[in-house]
């Protein structure tokens, strides 16, 4: 399903393919957790190991949209559906677990051997990392074209693992689904990165016609979610989607949706989104503190929970004591 040409690009970029049209790609956090150089902010935030995270995607070059801001090589996106005998939920897990134990293989250290080792990496943590227990499904594409991704949230959870999904909202359709059949994520994203349709058009540069309005009504069902985690998720572009004005049009969105949390997260320009924005559009995270107050001013059931300065993200949310994920939640 994935053309050579595009397979030998993303290997190139150390995604492990699996099957059809999944991948995995090792987080840099999780590889600075191995080295007990620290965590990402989603353990500091939520509570979730970060040596024990799979960053993965059950369609990791498909997608409608076309974003500025994307890291993926998004001229080479294969098609804005996943269609054919695409994998089982059992199949992809199965493999993601495979592949992220062989691409965490150089963190080995054998501790009898009498040779010099290389790795620096926590043994224990290491050993763990075996069984990853937590899956971001967000690593790539859109996640929801993937026709059985209710499947694979159970099949995660059946598992005993959490799951975060990420999607960009243009499926309200999927969320129901999920909704009806009790399959919604462990914690669930929604990526909301403009205020207003005409910017929505520039930014995400959309194939579905009617984006605008399947995302807000998305936000909606989102809304509805009552006792679930759920997530407003930003990330800002300097001179481009986060001007001081556009604060209040943001806080008008964060309340039709009614989130548990907001995550407001600073651009960065790395992968292939160099070549659309440069490093002088990547905010400062003081920049990012700065227009999260802005918002706040319009929202006056939420108050900044943390924040995280070297992912330049500030979490904002109505109760501290929600933070955590608790066992029940999986």
């Amino acid at each position: 399903m994935i053309p050579d040409k595009i397979k030998k690009l993303l290997k190139k970029q150390h995604y492990y393919l699996v099957g059809k049209h999944s991948a995995v790609q090792i987080c840099r956090w999780t590889k600075k957790s191995l080295l007990d150089e620290g965590i990402c902010y989603k353990e500091q935030f939520y509570g979730i190991k970060s040596h024990l995270c799979c960053q993965m995607s059950p369609a990791v070059m498909w997608c409608p949209n076309r974003c500025l801001h994307c890291w993926r090589a998004i001229e080479m996106t294969i098609d804005n559906e996943l269609k054919g005998n695409v994998d089982s939920p059992k199949e992809i897990i199965d493999g993601c677990i495979k592949a992220q134990r062989e691409l965490l293989i150089g963190f080995n250290r054998d501790e009898k051997s009498k040779k010099k080792q290389l790795s620096r990496a926590n043994m224990k943590k290491y050993l763990e990392a075996q069984e990853p227990m937590q899956f971001a499904i967000s690593l790539s594409g859109e996640p929801m074209v993937y026709e059985n991704i209710g499947g694979l949230i159970e099949e995660i959870r059946k598992r005993g693992k959490t799951s975060f999904l990420v999607t960009n909202g243009l499926y309200p359709e999927k969320l129901e689904e999920l909704k009806k059949a009790k399959q919604l994520p462990t914690q669930l994203y929604i990526s909301v990165n403009t205020p207003n349709e005409e910017l929505y058009k520039k930014f995400h540069r959309s194939l579905k016609k009617n984006a605008w309005e399947l995302l807000n009504k998305s936000l909606e069902i989102m809304s509805k979610l009552k006792g679930r985690r759920t997530v407003f998720r930003m990330n800002l572009v300097k001179n481009l989607n986060m001007n001081p004005e556009m604060a209040e049009e943001y806080a008008e969105m964060i309340k039709e949706a009614n989130p548990m949390f907001v995550e407001i997260k600073g651009f960065m320009s790395v992968g292939f989104a160099r070549e659309r924005l440069g490093y002088e559009r990547m905010p400062y995270h003081q920049d990012i503190v700065d227009f999260s107050k802005r918002i706040l001013k319009f929202l006056p059931k939420y108050k900044m929970l943390d924040e995280k300065k070297e992912s330049r993200v500030v979490l904002l949310g109505k109760n501290k004591k929600d933070m955590k994920i608790k066992k029940e939640e999986y």
